[in-house]
C-alpha cells in the first residue's frame, strides 16, 4: 500500500484477497487504458483497468503491430478483429501484472457491444488464469457476464446507470452468481466519458444529481439481499475527492468506491499522444460534449473538436422524404439524388437546393427515411469506411453490420455516423487530433485550472495517486 496519508474517511479495501485503495482506474477501450498505466495505478495500490477493446499487441522487438485487415468480407475481416483482440488483449494483461509486482489488482475491461465480445472474453481469461481480478463490462445489457465470470472464477464488475437496469440483471442471471460479483460500478451518464448509458426517459440536456440515483441502487441492492459491503464504484465526474466527502462512510449508500476515467490521461504512462495530453489543459466548461453520433445508437461523450462539429453540421443538412408524393412532401427533390424520385416538403427542397450551391451536392439516404448532404470528399470517406467495416462492433449503425446470423442489422447503413474503431486506433497512435473522436469526461476542464498540473506538470501515475488520496 501507498505510504501518504489518505483522505479523510478513506480506507483501504478488500478486493481479490488483498488490501487496495477504493480507487479504480476507469477503462478506455482501443488502446488507450493499457498495460503502463494501469500496471502503474496497480503499483500505487489501486486497481489497474487493462481495456480488452482492440488491444494493441507487439512484435519480438517491441514494436506495436499495425493491425491491418486482409479478408475479402466483413465476416473474414471480423474472425481477424477476435483474433487481434484475443492477442492484444492477452499481451497487455501480462505486461500490467507484471508492472504491478504483486500490489493493487488488475481488472480488464470489455464493451459488451463491441464485435465477438464473448468470444474474445473468454479467450482472453482462458490465456491469463490467475492474472485478472475481476472483469468491468457494460454498453449493453450483459446478461451473460456473471456465467463467464463463474466459468473463469474471476470477478465481475458491471457497469450500469440506473437501479433499474441493475435490477434487470440481478434478477435475469447475476443472483446466480452472486458470490462473484465484486462491485456494482455506477457511470454517471451525464458526467462520464464515452459511451454512456442515458435510457429514453432521461432527458439528455437535464442532469440528475448522482446521489439519489445511487442512493436508489444501494436500495435496490439492500432489497435483493447483496450486503453494503459489495461496493458500489462511482464513476463519471469525479475529480476531487473532497467533493466526495459526504459519500463516504455514508450508512445511506454503504460501500463506496471511486473510478478515475478521465484524470488518468494525462500521466507520464499514459499512452495517448503529446498533442491530445497538450489538448486537455486547454478544455473549458463545455468543450465535452454528449452526443449520439455513436454507430452504436448509445450517446457519448466527447471533446468538441472539429470532428465532432463535423458530425453536428451533418445531421443539421438533412431533410425527411418519402418515396410518393403524400401529405407535405408535394415537391420533387431535384438535387443531390440523380433521378431517384423522392418527394419533400417546398421549404426543405429550397434548403437542399441552398447545400448543393455550397457545395454539399451529394444526398445519402439515412436509416430514418432522411437525405443527408455531404460534398463530394465526404461521401466517398464515407463509402469507403462503410465499405472496409471490420466488424468492431455486436451492431453497428454506421455499416449495418451485425457479428451473428447473417451479419447485417437489416436497416440501411447510417452516413450520419462514422467508423468507431477507425477514428480511435487514428487518435491514440498520434494521427490528427482535430479529425478524429477524442473521448473525455466532462470534468476535463479541470486540467486547466487544477494547480497540480500548473506550469505543464505530468504526474506519473504513482504521483496522481498519491494526490488523489489527499482529497485533491
Amino acid at each position: 500500500m501507498s505510504a501518504v496519508a489518505s483522505f479523510k474517511g478513506l480506507t483501504p479495501i478488500q478486493y481479490g484477497g488483498r488490501e487496495v485503495w477504493p480507487l479504480v482506474e476507469g477503462g478506455k477501450g482501443v488502446a488507450v487504458s493499457n498495460h503502463a498505466s494501469s500496471g502503474a495505478w496497480a503499483a500505487a495500490g489501486g486497481i489497474g483497468t487493462v481495456s480488452a477493446v482492440n488491444a494493441d499487441f507487439y512484435d519480438e522487438n517491441g514494436d506495436r503491430v499495425v493491425q491491418v485487415y486482409r479478408g475479402a468480407t466483413r465476416r473474414e475481416r471480423h474472425e481477424e478483429l477476435v483474433a487481434f483482440g484475443v492477442t492484444g488483449g492477452v499481451e497487455q494483461i501480462r505486461r500490467a501484472h507484471d508492472i504491478a509486482g504483486g500490489r493493487g489488482a488488475i481488472n480488464i475491461n470489455v464493451l459488451w457491444e463491441m464485435g465477438g465480445a464473448q468470444q474474445i472474453l473468454e479467450q482472453v481469461l482462458d490465456k491469463t488464469r490467475g492474472l485478472v481480478t475481476g472483469v468491468t463490462c457494460g454498453a449493453g445489457m450483459p446478461y451473460k457476464l456473471s456465467e463467464i465470470a463463474e466459468r473463469f472464477n474471476v470477478n465481475y464488475l458491471p457497469i450500469i446507470s440506473s437501479a433499474r437496469a441493475f435490477r434487470a440483471l440481478w434478477k435475469r442471471a447475476y443472483h446466480k452468481v452472486a458470490h462473484l460479483m465484486a462491485a456494482v460500478v455506477y457511470e454517471d451518464p451525464w458526467l462520464a466519458g464515452g459511451h454512456n448509458g442515458l435510457s429514453n426517459a432521461e432527458d439528455p440536456l437535464v442532469p440528475q444529481d448522482p446521489y439519489p440515483r445511487v442512493r436508489d441502487l444501494r436500495a435496490t441492492m439492500r432489497a435483493e439481499g447483496i450486503a453494503d459491503t459489495v461496493p458500489i464504484v462511482m464513476a463519471g465526474g469525479v475529480w476531487f475527492l473532497r467533493d466526495w466527502q459526504d459519500w463516504i462512510d455514508n450508512p445511506e449508500l454503504g460501500q463506496i468506491v471511486f473510478q478515475f476515467g478521465t484524470r488518468p490521461l494525462l500521466t507520464q504512462e499514459s499512452p495517448i499522444p503529446q498533442a491530445w495530453k497538450d489538448h486537455l489543459r486547454t478544455l473549458e466548461p463545455g468543450d465535452v460534449l454528449l452526443h449520439r453520433f455513436s454507430p452504436t445508437g448509445f450517446y457519448s461523450s466527447a471533446v468538441r473538436n472539429p470532428f465532432l462539429r463535423n458530425l453536428e453540421a451533418r445531421s443539421e443538412r438533412q431533410i425527411p422524404y418519402s418515396k410518393v408524393e403524400a401529405g407535405e412532401h408535394t415537391a420533387r427533390l431535384d438535387v443531390g439524388v440523380g433521378n431517384k424520385n423522392f418527394w419533400v416538403a417546398p421549404a426543405d427542397l429550397q434548403r437542399a437546393r441552398s447545400w448543393v450551391a455550397q457545395g454539399y451536392k451529394e444526398g445519402l439516404r439515412t436509416p430514418d427515411d432522411t437525405i443527408v448532404f455531404v460534398d463530394e470528399a465526404e461521401r466517398s470517406v464515407i463509402q469507403k469506411d462503410q465499405k472496409d467495416c471490420m466488424g468492431c462492433l455486436s451492431h453497428c449503425g454506421f455499416s449495418s453490420w451485425k457479428d451473428h446470423d447473417d451479419n447485417s442489422t437489416g436497416y440501411l447503413a447510417d452516413p450520419r455516423s462514422f467508423c468507431i474503431q477507425k477514428t480511435l486506433k487514428a487518435i491514440v497512435h498520434g494521427e490528427d487530433i482535430e479529425q478524429n473522436l477524442m473521448f473525455a469526461g466532462h470534468a476535463a476542464f479541470n486540467f486547466k485550472t487544477d494547480p497540480f498540473y500548473s506550469n505543464g506538470f505530468t504526474p506519473t501515475v504513482k504521483q496522481l495517486v498519491d494526490r488523489i488520496l489527499t482529497g485533491d
